[in-house]
């Protein structure tokens, strides 16, 4: 169905700017004018922006689907804005062979009611010793190769991975922070964590493995997204590599944009995180970078828990949280708070994982997909856990005050939510 959107505050990431328009919709994409038959939506002001690319997204699928499934993480991501999902290989067994591809993208396509594109593993079983067929995985639809939160320690097979991506022109995610010092680490190091006692890791160890696969970079030539920078010590490292002309960008998980260490206090499981939560100086670094560019990307980093996981002390509980229906209005708060601008947050949001990931989407110019969301960056709400549509529910924001409501969100033209 052809659609007219009218009176909406149209957030366009590519251009900068918030205005209100009209956006036509006419098989599916973006057009330049509408057709004849187009149904018209009257927006009432409220903002309309491209649909949500989230890079890093944890389906449990296959292995552990009682914490998440297609369908599940399907209807989340359509409730909170998020139109295209990238998937992480940390399943069981580990998305390291065509096969395994194959057999999850099937159940995406049946069962999401998103787009889904897929990560694959860097090396076979995630164990950093032989790295997986990087064509054949680019044959079946991997859009990028990543061990997530393993980080390959033999130097000599991640510069074999990162000379072999570059000849395939294959994007490598990688995880920073240095595996020996993080083993067992539940919080940053510091007085706060020496105070309740916790294993601390020190922001430096997420600095010594930027600057290690930096120096491989410029060895290879490989492009390479670093999935989460979330201390001040790595800014200058990234600055100075992007300055250096490396095909290197960056991302953060919003948590680590809107909260801080001091979260933790009463030894809240659903706080804790990989990496932990930094201090509220790193915190603002962080998002001072997002705002000027230099950090690219904002992620939900969505790893679903189940509750047998997170109710347990702080040191043994799982790390990680749910993300897809909070992403937006946690990021809203950076917003309000008066850090970024919506089309600047669009661009972390959507339009630049779009264009690292080779994705035709992110965008509101003529001939894009119709991905959209409407939404209210002013409607007030308490978040109840329980109201989520993730299977699991381990989410730091429960009962937490939050502004902004997602009221509608389109796939290719198709409304896939309404509020």
């Amino acid at each position: 169905m052809d659609l007219t959107f009218r009176n909406a505050r149209l957030i366009d990431p590519e251009t900068g700017t918030e205005d209100i328009g009209d956006l036509y919709v006419v098989a599916g994409r973006i057009a330049e004018a509408p057709s004849e038959t187009a149904q018209p939506i009257d927006c009432n002001g409220k903002c309309l922006a491209p649909g949500i690319v989230d890079l890093g997204v944890k389906v449990s699928e296959p292995g552990e689907r009682h914490k998440e499934s297609f369908r599940s993480a399907g209807r989340a991501a359509a409730r909170g804005g998020v139109t295209t999902i990238v998937t992480r290989p940390d399943t069981d067994p580990a998305i390291d062979t065509p096969e395994v591809l194959e057999f999850v993208a099937r159940r995406a396509e049946v069962d999401a009611q998103v787009r889904v594109a897929h990560m694959a593993a860097l090396t076979k079983g995630r164990d950093g010793r032989e790295m997986v067929e990087i064509g054949f995985l680019q044959d079946a639809g991997a859009v990028a190769f990543t061990d997530c939160d393993r980080v390959v320690t033999d130097t000599r097979v991640l510069q074999r991975a990162l000379t072999y991506a570059a000849g395939l022109s294959a994007l490598v995610v990688g995880h920073a922070q240095e595996p020996i010092l993080s083993r067992g680490a539940a919080a940053t190091s510091g007085k706060f964590a020496s105070l309740y006692g916790l294993s601390g890791v020190s922001p430096m160890a997420e600095r010594m493995v930027l600057d290690r696969d930096v120096s491989l970079l410029e060895m290879t030539g490989a492009a390479y997204h670093v999935d989460q920078i979330t201390t001040a010590r790595a800014l200058p490292s990234l600055e100075r590599a992007k300055r250096n002309g490396l095909n290197l960008t960056a991302g953060v998980g919003i948590h680590h944009l809107t909260l801080n260490e001091f979260d933790v206090s009463g030894y809240r499981s659903f706080f804790k995180l990989k990496p932990p939560l930094r201090s509220e100086d790193d915190r603002l670094a962080v998002v001072e970078a997002v705002a000027n560019g230099l950090i690219d990307v904002i992620c939900s980093m969505h790893t679903p828990q189940d509750e047998e996981s997170k109710r347990l002390p702080f040191e043994e509980a799982a790390s990680g949280a749910v993300g897809l229906e909070t992403l937006l209005p946690a990021a809203l708060r950076l917003v309000h708070a008066g850090h970024l601008t919506l089309p600047q947050l669009w661009r972390a949001l959507s339009m630049n994982p779009a264009k690292r990931l080779g994705l035709n989407a992110g965008a509101l110019s003529p001939g894009t997909p119709a991905d959209l969301v409407l939404f209210d960056a002013n409607a007030p709400f308490v978040l109840d856990r329980e109201m989520l549509a993730s299977k699991s529910k381990n989410t730091p924001f429960d009962g937490a005050r939050m502004e902004g409501k997602v009221l509608g969100t389109w796939v290719g033209g198709v409304q896939v939510f309404d509020a």
